[in-house]
C-alpha cells in the first residue's frame, strides 16, 4: 500500500475516533470506512462486539455472527446486515459497528457459515474467486430460512426492541429486498445497489423499502424502474436515490471514480440512517 495512501486512511481513522469519543450523536452519521480502512476501524471502535453461533432449524450448520452493540440506555432495534458477494469481511463488520453507532443492535451472519473447506466460513475459502461462486450457489429460500434464525436470535436479545430491519450490499442488497417479500414481521428494508425481487413478489411486503444506487450500474439499475411503478401501484414505500457517477458497491469502494463514489456515500448512509430511525424508532 502506497505511503501516502496509508497516511490517509491512519488520518481518517483517527478523525473517525476522535469524532466518536467528543461528539456521539454527531457521529451517528459519519459513514463507515471504505474497505482499505475497515480494520483499523473495528481495532480502534470502543463499542461491545460479540460471535455468536446461530441454531439453523433442520440443519447440523450453525450460522456464525458477528454482533455489534449500541451504547445506549433504553432498548433498541435490531438490523441485520447482509454481506455481499464477497461474503462476511472486516468492511461488513465495519458497517455493523457504524449501524451500532447510529444506535442500533446490528447482526451480520456469514452465510458460508460451515460451507468452507473443513467446515469452516468466509475465511476459510482460498480466495476470493471462491467465495464469490460459494455465495452465488446459496439459493434464495435458504437465505430466507438463515435470516429468520437471525430474526428469532435478535428479537430474544434483552436489549432488543421489537423492531427488525435488513441492509444489504450487492448480492446482500438483493436479499434485503427478497427477504421484504417472504418475511412479513420486517419493519424495513435497505437495499445498497442489489437487483429487486419478481414483480410479482411485490404484494407481499409490508416493509418501508430504501434503494440505493451508483448510477453507472444498469445491470442492477433496470431492475428498479418495474419495482418503483409496482409499489407505487400496491401503495406501498419504495424510495429510491441514485447517484451520479457512483457505481456498484460505491459505499466500499469509497476512493474509485475520482470521488463520485465518496460523494455518493455521504449522501446514502445519513439516509440510512434516516430510514431506519424513521421506522424503527
Amino acid at each position: 500500500m502506497p505511503t501516502l495512501f496509508r497516511l490517509r486512511v491512519s488520518l481518517w481513522t483517527a478523525v473517525v475516533i476522535l469524532t466518536l469519543a467528543t461528539f456521539p450523536a454527531a457521529a451517528a452519521n459519519l459513514i463507515p470506512p471504505g474497505e482499505a480502512g475497515a480494520k483499523a476501524f473495528l481495532e480502534s471502535s470502543p463499542r461491545h462486539h460479540e460471535w455468536v453461533s446461530i441454531a439453523l432449524p433442520g440443519s447440523e450448520r450453525k450460522l456464525s455472527t458477528f454482533v455489534a452493540f449500541p451504547e445506549r440506555k433504553e432498548k433498541a432495534p435490531v438490523v441485520i446486515v447482509i454481506h455481499e458477494v464477497y461474503g462476511l469481511t472486516d468492511w461488513i463488520r465495519a458497517v455493523a459497528d457504524s449501524l451500532a453507532a447510529a444506535g442500533f443492535i446490528a447482526l451480520a451472519p456469514d452465510f458460508l457459515s460451515g460451507r468452507g473447506p473443513g467446515g469452516g466460513d468466509t475465511a476459510a475459502f482460498a480466495s476470493r474467486d471462491d467465495v464469490v461462486k460459494a455465495v452465488r450457489e446459496i439459493q434464495p429460500q435458504e437465505v430466507t430460512g438463515m435470516l429468520d434464525a437471525v430474526a428469532r436470535y435478535g428479537a430474544a436479545l434483552p436489549a432488543a426492541t421489537d423492531k427488525l430491519a435488513t441492509v444489504g450490499f450487492c448480492w446482500g442488497g438483493a436479499q434485503s429486498f427478497f427477504y421484504a417479500t417472504a418475511q412479513p414481521e420486517l419493519d424495513a428494508a435497505v437495499v445498497y445497489y442489489g437487483t429487486s425481487p419478481d414483480t410479482a413478489l411485490l404484494g407481499k411486503i409490508r416493509a418501508a423499502v430504501l434503494g440505493l444506487y451508483g448510477e453507472d450500474d444498469a445491470r442492477v439499475n433496470v431492475t428498479v424502474e418495474p419495482a418503483v411503478q409496482k409499489m407505487q401501484e400496491l401503495g406501498k414505500s419504495f424510495v429510491t436515490n441514485t447517484y451520479p457517477g457512483a457505481g456498484h458497491g460505491f459505499l466500499r469502494a469509497q476512493a474509485s471514480r475520482e470521488g463520485a463514489n465518496l460523494e455518493a456515500s455521504r449522501k446514502a448512509w445519513p439516509a440510512t440512517i434516516e430510514h431506519l430511525r424513521k421506522h424503527l424508532e
